[in-house]
This record gives C-alpha cells, structure tokens and sequence, in this order.
C-alpha cells in the first residue's frame, strides 16, 4: 500500500506544480523521477544510471522521429499547403456539408501539424465557410476543433502517440498503431461531428475582436494571398501520405506469412518503412513545397523552427522515460501485480490515469508521456503486454488525453478566442465536446479489443 502511495503523491505532486505554479513539465517528470527513486528506497548506485539511461536511450530511439515529424509539419504549414489541402477537400465536398467539411480537413491536417497551429492557419477558412453557408460558427468551431484533435492524440507521427509507443515499447509496431488509431480517431472525429451538427443554428454573442488577434483581422482571401501561389492539392498531401504508407507496408511485410518474404525486397521495404526513414523521405517530398527566391533561405529558417518547437517535446518525453524506469525498477511494479491482475480492469487504466492528468495539468503531450511512463510496468498485472495489448494501451493513453479541455488547456483558448466564443459557452460546448469526443474514442478501442486482445 505504501507504494500505491507514493505513487499518488509524486502524480500529485506533478500536477500541482505544472498546473499551478507553471514549472516545466520536464523539470517536474525529472523532479519526480529522483524524488520517486529515493522514496522507492532504490540503491543509490543505481540511481542515475536508471534516469540517465533511460531518459538518452529513448530520445535515441523516438528523438529523430519526433524532431523530422515536426519539420514536416512546419513545412506544410509555413508553405501554404495546408490551406492547399483544405481547398482540396472543398471542391470534393462543396459548400453544402460545412460541419463535416470542417472536421474532414481538421482530422487530416492535424496528423503532422499541431492542433493549436492548425487551428489558427484554418481559422479564416472556417470563417469563410460559416459565412457563405450560413451555419452557425459555433458549430464550425467544434467541428474543426474536434477534427483537429482526434488524430492529434491517436495518430502517429504526433509527438504525443510516438511518446507512448517507445515508453511502453512498441516503436517497432507504429504502422499498426497508426492502422488502428485512424479508424479509432475517425469514431472520435465523427462523435465531435455529430455533437457539432446540434449547433447548426445555435447563435451566441461573440466576444468584441481584439488588436491581438491578427488572424482574426483578416479575410479568408488575404490570409491566402499570404502565402502567394498555394501549392498542388497532390504535392500539398503527398509528405503526409508518404510516410504513413512506407510505415503501414512496413509492418505489412513484417507480419508471420511474409508476404513478400524474406530476401532483397523484404530488406529495402523494412529499411524504408523505419519511422527515422519514412520521415526522412517525407521531409524530401516536402521541400518542393518551398516556391520562389531565398527558398534555401526559408528552408533553414523553418528547419531552425522545428528544432525549437521540438526540443521542449524531446525533454518531457525523456523525462517522462526516465520517470517510468524508476518505477518499472521499483517495489511498484510486484505490488500492481499482486492487486491489479484479479480487478479486471484492462484498458480502463490507460484510459482513465491519462483523462485524470489531462483534466488536471491541460497538456495532452504531458498526459500522455506520463501516463504512458507509468504504465509500463503495469502491463502485465494488467493483461496487456502482448503486442495487441500494447497498442491498444497506447490509444486508450490517447483517448484519455482528449478528456477533458478546459481552462488550463491552451488549446482551449486558442479555439475560443479565435472564434471569440465566450468563456462559459465554450465549457458548455467546447468542453464537453471534447468529453464525447475522447468517450467515443475509448469505446472504439474497447470493441477492437474484443475483436483483437
């Protein structure tokens, strides 16, 4: 019992200080991991070794990954090409599905591209679209609020997924994790649709534009002028789809009948479907999106970006390593076998440990690198440590990330501000949308375990 205990204090005592006093989550996962090791009683000569190890061999393994990712996404969204496949997704669909045309581009963009940044790039196109068909802008809100973040929590190469998959130990399985978390996701994005389609004529009184919103001051037509001539729909789609197929065919050739065997051919697929690889590949096909004179120039600049935007994501992902190997080294792990095995409970942990972290502190990213880190050394006690097991384990993390955004969630405000939705309505809509949305997605999980575990 004492180690449940401590357990629930170092938990705690991550929350508080992320979520009330604003100290970085890296430095509360690091603070916890050290805190958690000496409260475990774990040797002191093992000690930094079981931090440092754990915290350089996981940004070895998944640090690549996250870093070419986020150059992809960066890239899509500096060069126009997100608009480009919004506009695509628009002469498919017209004008006359808003709600779902909202949700379809929202669930696309945000598999390379932040939540919050596709959000504020689209924000302009949602406007035009809630204008010309004259459907409720809250509905457009939701719907591309949800949109955007169903893939973001359960898709690969989102940090957040890619995290989950290396603290739990099933890097080498993404392409079935992203097999899986599409459908998953697409439930999650659909629920959001529906809860949306209920505010189709549901007005409210919009929050007075301000100076800093700058998005907010331009038109859908100026914000595409910005970026000059937008890029080809194919070239626009093509580093996203690339590396998400190399990485599904990878696992694809990999599986027990060799479908391909296992000569020459099964070498080059497997070494092109490595996530270090596919990503690689996707950044290659993502240059060309770069027009025009200084195209080097631009090309450096967005590179010195990602880099930015994805060191802190690096750190808390290998905080959150080390964090989880002080307690996979712990007493911890003997005490949840021992209790845990006999309740049942499956599943229902992943999910319910991350909704409580992301309630708490905000951070999706963080909620999912913790929970994940935590679990595990409870795989096991849980039933989950086959390899179905395990991806499941990494999607419910995700769904549970989704529950719920609230005020401590920065992208709860974006969406609201943006859209100058009020505060107290955006707890009764945006917050319960989100609520729905990582539901519908748990339940998806759940039937797929009944089908697959």
């Amino acid at each position: 019992m004492t180690e449940l205990l401590i357990l629930l204090l170092l938990v705690a005592g991550i929350v508080l200080v992320t979520a009330r006093w604003k100290i970085s989550p890296f430095l509360a996962l690091m603070g916890a991991a050290f805190l958690g090791a000496f409260a475990f009683r774990l040797p002191l000569s093992e000690i930094v070794t079981t931090v440092t190890t754990a915290f350089g061999g996981t940004l070895g393994n998944i640090g690549l990954v996250i870093l070419f990712g986020t150059m992809i996404g960066v890239i899509l969204e500096r060069s126009g090409a997100a608009i480009a496949m919004a506009e695509a997704l628009i002469k498919v669909l017209g004008s006359r599905f808003p709600n779902l045309t909202m949700s379809l581009i929202g669930y696309i963009v945000s598999i390379p591209v932040f939540c919050d940044s596709g959000y504020v790039i689209l924000n302009s196109l949602r406007k035009a679209i809630t204008v010309r068909t004259g459907v409720s802008a809250l509905a457009t809100s939701i719907a591309l609020m949800t949109g955007l973040y169903a893939t973001h929590t359960l898709v690969p190469p989102t940090p957040g997924p890619l995290a989950a998959a290396e603290n739990i130990g099933i890097t080498d399985s993404l392409g079935l994790i992203i097999a899986i978390g599409l459908p998953v996701s697409a439930v999650a994005a659909i629920a959001g649709l529906i809860y949306a389609s209920t505010f189709a004529r549901k007005e409210f009184t919009p929050l007075p534009a301000t100076s800093e919103q700058e998005i907010d001051t331009r038109s859908y037509e100026e914000l595409r002028e910005s970026y000059g001539k937008l890029p080809n729909a194919f070239l626009a789609f093509f580093p996203i789809l690339l590396p998400l197929v190399l990485i599904c065919l990878g696992s694809i050739v990999k599986l027990p009948a060799q479908p391909i065997g296992d000569g020459t051919l099964f070498e080059v697929v497997s070494f092109l479907s490595t996530p270090v690889i596919a990503l690689i590949i996707g950044l290659a096909a993502a240059v060309p999106l770069l027009r025009g004179h200084g195209k080097l120039a631009r090309f450096n600049e967005q590179i010195n970006d990602s880099v930015r935007i994805a060191a802190p994501i690096l750190l808390i992902t290998g905080a959150g390593a080390a964090f989880g190997a002080v307690l996979a080294a712990s007493p911890l792990t003997d005490f949840l076998a021992d209790n845990l095995s006999g309740l049942g409970l499956g599943l229902a942990v992943p999910f319910l440990i991350a909704a409580a972290l992301k309630t708490a502190q905000g951070s999706s990213t963080v909620a999912i690198v913790s929970t994940s880190a935590m679990l595990a050394p409870m795989l096991g006690s849980l039933g989950l440590d086959s390899p179905m097991g395990m991806v499941l384990s990494v999607l419910a993390v995700g769904a549970g990330a989704m529950v719920v955004s609230h005020a401590n969630d920065s992208y709860f405000w974006v969406v609201s501000q943006l859209s100058r939705i009020p505060v107290a309505t955006a707890y009764r809509t945006l917050t319960v949308a989100t609520a729905i949305e990582g539901l519908a997605a748990f339940g998806a999980i759940m039937v797929a375990g009944v089908f697959l575990l």
